[in-house]
């Protein structure tokens, strides 16, 4: 089950909740002040490979490359 992020826009809290990907985009109940006025936000991932037989770690995240792309293969940017 996917965790996601939540705002909640009366006391500016941060929430975390595991849920279906059905229910993603519907509010969730402030766990400070208790109120429905919240809202998904827009979340990063990161995640760690191992790599070879070393035992050594790669780190892989959802950002990188340019400012105009996450991917950083595009062909506005020189990061590739």
């Amino acid at each position: 089950m996917p965790l996601y992020e939540y705002y909640c826009a009366d006391c500016n809290s941060k929430i975390e909740r595991l849920r279906p990907i059905s229910q993603a985009d519907e509010p969730v109940e402030c766990h400070v002040c208790h109120s429905w006025r919240t809202s998904r936000k827009l979340s990063i991932f990161s995640a760690f490979s191992k790599t070879g037989g070393n035992g050594s770690s790669q780190a892989i995240s959802g950002t990188g490359g340019c400012s105009s792309c996450a991917g950083g293969h595009c062909a506005s940017c020189s990061s590739r």
